[in-house]
């Protein structure tokens, strides 16, 4: 069974919600307002890629 967490930086009023898995070998992540719609798979060095973009600021909006 996987354990999905909510990401602590979600926004409750906006609707953006982020949960992560930590997957074998992997880390999945998934919007909480459409849990069946499926999910990302990354591995550990491609989260961490996006964890470090994303606090730069160098994500596309």
């Amino acid at each position: 069974m996987i354990t999905w967490r909510k990401s602590t930086h979600s926004d409750e009023t906006g609707g953006h919600c982020v949960e992560l898995a930590a997957l074998p070998y992997a880390i999945g992540i998934r919007d909480s307002k459409a849990p069946d719609a499926g999910h990302l798979t990354l591995t550990p060095r491609a989260f961490a890629d996006l964890l470090t973009r994303a606090k730069q600021g160098a994500l596309p909006r």
